[in-house]
């Protein structure tokens, strides 16, 4: 499940973003400008956005995505004890509310129901006989199940994000690893050789002396 998550309280926001990045895929933005930036770059499966924000307001924000015929559920945060927020809130399409302070686990709670009500499916259809979870490192192929590692994970989840797209291993090692702990490019090749004998040749296609492409 991934979550643009907008919050400008810098301690509020890394206490949320840890908590919650322990379960969901989260992007965290301050200000308004980035959220709306990142909502147009990029499809989540849900916003949780704070009202009071630099820029535009949170109700703003989701007002103008609405009106891109955005649907993305959103449930918004707020310290404002008054209806009229929770009314406006429910005007431009807000799905839920939470209250400062409130329990990180309450808000998982609201996560999870968000997921339930909207039928939120973690797997991607790699095809009709073999299913990938992100956050759980889990290939699943005609019933059979197997847990790869979390860096195997990332590897195909980037290209699957990439399909159809010749990605070099320079590019995944550059974009999924930190420069000190950046490993060789046999790494590279050993996670592909991997995966590729569990979900096909066909899908993850070498490329010679250029990378591999998912199909």
């Amino acid at each position: 499940m991934k979550i643009l998550f907008l919050e400008d309280d810098p301690v509020i926001g890394n206490i949320v973003l840890d908590f919650l990045s322990e379960f969901y895929t989260v992007q965290h933005c301050f200000n308004s400008e980035d959220a709306l930036a990142a909502a147009e770059s990029m499809s989540f499966d849900l916003y949780i956005f704070d009202i009071n924000v630099p820029g535009q307001t949170g109700l703003e924000l989701l007002q103008s995505l609405r009106e891109f015929n955005d649907t993305t559920p959103a449930i918004f945060i707020t310290a404002y004890q008054e209806l009229k927020y929770l009314s406006e809130g429910f005007k431009v399409g807000a799905n839920d509310f939470i209250r400062k302070p409130f329990e990180l686990e309450e808000l998982q709670a609201r996560v999870e129901n968000i997921k339930r009500q909207y039928n939120i499916d973690e797997s991607i259809v790699i095809d009709e006989n073999c299913l990938f979870n992100e956050e759980t490192h889990e290939l699943i192929k005609e019933g059979e199940s197997m847990s790869i590692s979390a860096k195997e994970s990332a590897v195909l989840a980037y290209l699957i994000k990439n399909k159809n797209r010749v990605v070099s291993s320079d590019e995944l090692l550059q974009n999924l690893w930190s420069f000190d702990e950046m490993p060789g490019q046999d790494t590279i090749r050993t996670y592909i050789k991997g995966l590729r004998s569990f979900i096909g040749k066909e899908h993850i296609i070498n490329i010679r002396g250029s990378g591999y492409r998912f199909e």
